[in-house]
């Protein structure tokens, strides 16, 4: 009797044949091999289906609500911190990875309900955004065949016409120095074969790829540049900042809105985490492609292993990393 009472006790201390720790691994196994946060028996929002992951303190959501959860993280940070206007024409950065592909999902839908609005107005006073897709082509650095190369930005170009998008802009990253040099691909491989250090090549690239975005807004008239850096990502930069002694910038680098680039560069999905956006993905079959992705190494690749063995030991600082850096004082020229 005894037994009986304490297999369904719930506590921690019945043993390894309590039923409530077995249902517990059971559902934790079944999470580890979905890739999900955590599976709850039923959403704590709407009451009804199943529990995808769990977000705000544990609460299991089904698929609708996570979803709905994200777009308004996303939404709120787009609108509170004025990152699009009606006038605006916004340049979405698309990588191919599962963040830029939910903020191309998510200003799609923005988009849409805003040009809803627009026809149902009898005014239609206010115009409304435009927006394009802009990716930058690495494969001048990348050993892969051709023939590959070509078939991921066939697909990168089949994602971006899926949601309606018009404008799609393909650009070499060897065309940042086409302007001074007709010989780009020559001048960018010296460039690159002057760092000695993996760390320094991956920080020059980076910015080259940030110049590039800039002459795409600018020659075509974009007034914001969208990234999908989120939490996580953040979470990596600050650590890697701060080990370069990058402190200075990089409360500027993290703000919503950066105005120290000619165009403005916006991050909405600043309050989301990586694995929510995968998971996102998965949940709604948003297509992604990341056959042209380099391998990371050096200081870059240490902390992004860090920070993700501290999400498997169940220790999420990326928040708390973008929240308490955003709120320190960017220089003056932001």
């Amino acid at each position: 009797m005894a037994a009986g009472s304490a297999a369904s006790c719930g506590g921690t201390g019945c043993g390894s044949h309590c039923s409530s720790s077995s249902s517990t691994a059971a559902e934790d196994a079944t999470a580890e091999s979905l890739g999900r946060l955590s599976v709850s028996r039923e959403c704590g929002k709407c009451g009804g289906g199943v529990g995808a992951v769990a977000v705000a303190g544990g609460v299991g959501l089904c698929g609708e609500c996570f979803r709905a959860h994200l777009f308004g993280k996303f939404k709120l940070a787009v609108t509170s911190n004025a990152m699009v206007r009606p006038t605006d024409s916004v340049l979405l950065a698309f990588s191919g990875g599962p963040a830029s592909r939910v903020a191309l999902q998510f200003i799609h839908e923005m988009r849409s309900k805003a040009i809803e609005s627009w026809d149902a107005s009898n005014s239609q006073a206010l115009p409304v955004f435009g927006v394009a897709v802009a990716f930058v082509d690495e494969s001048v650095l990348c050993s892969k065949p051709k023939q590959e190369i070509d078939m991921a930005i066939e697909d990168i170009k089949s994602i971006g016409f899926s949601v309606g998008i018009k404008a799609m802009h393909i650009t070499p990253l060897e065309d940042v120095f086409s302007m001074a040099s007709k010989d780009g691909e020559g001048r960018l491989r010296e460039a690159v074969d002057m760092i000695d250090d993996d760390t320094g090549r991956e920080d020059f690239l980076q910015c080259l790829r940030m110049l590039a975005l800039q002459k795409i807004a600018l020659e075509n008239g974009y007034t914001k540049i969208m990234l999908g850096s989120c939490a996580s990502a953040i979470a990596c930069h600050v650590l890697s900042a701060t080990v370069k002694g990058q402190g200075y910038s990089l409360p500027a680098d993290v703000q919503y809105v950066d105005t120290r680039w000619e165009i403005p560069v916006v991050i909405p999905l600043r309050d989301c985490l990586a694995r929510e956006l995968s998971l996102l993905c998965e949940l709604d079959s948003l297509k992604t492609q990341q056959h042209l992705d380099r391998p990371s190494n050096g200081i870059n690749s240490l902390v992004a292993s860090f920070v993700e063995r501290l999400r498997v030991s169940k220790i999420s600082l990326s928040m708390r990393h973008a929240n308490y850096v955003s709120n320190c004082n960017p220089p003056i020229l932001n």
